[in-house]
Formats: structure tokens, C-alpha cells, sequence
């Protein structure tokens, strides 16, 4: 049997938002690994091993923590997914590949928890991917009368040895990045910590996020779906329709982008298309625009 349209429909929404928080400040206009704001990287959700956090007293992290509020009943079951990427070295940049570790569905009626589920991934080369491992543990407890407070801890556990001696660029190689959380519910409604109702607010206090920022996502009338994401979201995002595609960099203005990209030398495309597919297949997207696409990024008017 296959799956409601409104059902698809909404998992595509959410896998939209949960890609542009994926592949957030991957690589910056210009767009060239020679560029300075790409050689010195910056990452969202990074989660270092265990050993490197220790190491740097603090400043760094080896575990994510999501605790929200879900409506639930006896019918009520959870499917959780930690997605994230996994870091190679390519000719000194840093490519990066998606992994995802999906759990097993949870049914709330009798769920014990905590229940922790491990996982691994290889590297593809000693010298360009090393493996990462890592955990996520789930448990529930009673909020308030049929609310229950959920968590999902993601820990990093990759082996990483003399850690007070080694770069974090080296760390990095070993880490998650951009480590986000999807949840959906089914027979259940999660609570908004942003606009919490009333009854429900003393219990919303009490969920503790380190490192991530749940709301929810999917069509604005329905609460089956949280993103739990390591950058700060309303309730409810959206992809702007006038948008051909992810440009990497937050809160980013389509037009300006666009028409910097279409200004870049030869020698500058040239360097793009090495940085790694997603950097060419931006830039063929770009010089692919019609002009009527091009029109329609130059602004919007709205009633209100």
C-alpha cells in the first residue's frame, strides 16, 4: 500500500530543510577552495570523538542532545533518523558524504528505555576517510498526563588517539558534521517549544538541548514531524519557491549570489568545478538559469 499524497508530500518538505541544515556553509562564495573563508572551514553540529573533546577542555563537542514534548497514546510510535557528514581529503578539501543511521521504529506502549543503538561507518581510504562509530540512545519519561518528554543523545565514539597533539582539521576527519535529528510520529502530535501552550509550558522547561534547536516542520495544520537541527529555526521553515537550489550559506540572498557566480572568471569556474560535485553541479545550475528564472529572484511583493 503505498503512502498518502499529504504523507510524501510532507516528508519531501522536510527533507528540503533537513538538506539545506546538511550541506550549511559547506563552501562559501567564491566558491573556491583557494579562497580564505573556505581554507580556514567552519562547520555547524560538529561532533568530535570523545578524546579531542576532552582535550580541548570544553570548547569542542563529542555529543548532541534533542529533548522535546510528543502527545502520545498507546497507538503512538516514533521514527528517528541521524543524519550527517562524514569528512574526506581530497587534494587538501574536505568532501564530505552523506550518512544516515535510521533506528527502529519505537511504539511507546511499553517502550523501555533507554534503549541505545550503535553504528559505524568505513572510511574509503586510510589516508583520505577514516572510519567513524558512534551511539544513539532514546528514552521517554512522563511529562504531564499523555505528554512524554522524548530524548535522542548522539555520542561520538571513533576512536582518536594523542588527541592534545592533533589539529582539528585532523578531528574533523574523524567526526559528524552537521549532525541533525528527523523525527516522525505516528498516531502522536510533538509540542512546540517555541509557541508551547500554556498547559504545557512548566514541562517545556525542563527539555534540555545541547548542541541543537528541535521545531517543527512539515505542513503548518499538522505536528508529525521535529527537526532537531544544530542551527536556529522558527517552527514551520520553508524553501523560498523562488529558489533554484541550495547555495550553502545562511540566510543567503538568491539574486546576489547568482549574479556573483555568473561574474567569476574562467580560471575561478575552472577552480569551482574541482572543489567536489556539489560546488559543479551549483555552478551548471547557475549558468543552466533562464532569464525568466533570473527575473524571478529579484524580489517578491506580499499582502499582509
Amino acid at each position: 500500500m503505498s503512502a498518502p499524497a499529504n504523507q510524501v508530500a510532507n516528508k519531501s518538505l522536510v527533507e528540503k530543510i533537513a538538506d539545506a541544515v546538511l550541506y550549511e556553509g559547506y563552501i562559501l562564495y567564491p566558491y573556491r577552495p583557494s579562497a580564505v573563508k573556505n581554507q580556514q572551514r567552519w562547520n555547524f553540529g560538529v561532533l568530535c570523538p570523545e578524546s579531542y573533546a576532552f582535550a580541548q577542555r570544553g570548547t569542542e563537542s563529542s555529543t548532541m542532545q534533542t529533548e522535546c514534548l510528543l502527545e502520545a497514546d498507546s497507538r503512538t510510535t516514533v521514527d528517528v533518523r541521524v543524519r550527517f557528514l562524514h569528512l574526506r581529503l581530497r587534494d587538501s578539501w574536505q568532501e564530505a558524504v552523506e550518512r544516515e543511521v535510521v533506528l527502529p521504529r519505537i511504539k511507546i506502549a511499553g517502550f523501555s528505555s533507554p534503549e541505545r543503538v550503535k553504528f559505524d561507518f568505513p572510511g574509503s581510504d586510510e589516508e583520505t576517510q577514516h572510519a567513524v562509530s558512534g551511539e544513539v540512545e532514546i528514552s521517554a519519561v512522563t511529562a504531564v498526563k499523555s505528554v512524554l518528554k522524548l530524548s535522542v543523545v548522539i555520542r561520538n565514539l571513533t576512536t582518536f588517539g594523542a588527541a592534545n597533539m592533533r589539529s582539528r582539521d585532523d578531528a574533523l576527519l574523524h567526526s559528524f558534521v552537521s549532525t541533525h535529528t528527523i523525527l516522525e510520529a505516528q498516531q502522536g502530535a510533538f509540542v512546540s517549544l517555541l509557541d508551547t501552550p500554556d498547559e504545557y509550558k512548566a514541562a517545556a522547561s525542563q527539555c534540555v538541548n545541547t548542541g541543537t534547536f528541535p521545531v517543527l516542520v512539515g505542513d503548518e495544520d499538522q505536528r508529525a514531524w521535529l527537526l532537531s537541527s544544530p542551527i536556529i529555526l522558527y517552527d514551520y521553515p520553508q524553501i523560498a519557491p523562488q529558489s533554484a537550489g541550495d547555495l550553502f550559506d545562511a540566510t543567503e540572498i538568491d539574486e546576489i549570489l547568482t549574479l556573483r557566480i555568473m561574474s567569476l572568471t574562467d580560471d575561478e569556474k575552472r577552480e569551482m568545478r574541482g572543489a567536489g560535485e556539489l560546488a559543479r553541479r551549483l555552478l551548471e545550475r547557475t549558468e543552466s538559469l533562464s532569464p525568466e528564472q533570473l527575473m524571478n529572484l529579484h524580489g517578491l511583493m506580499k499582502k499582509v
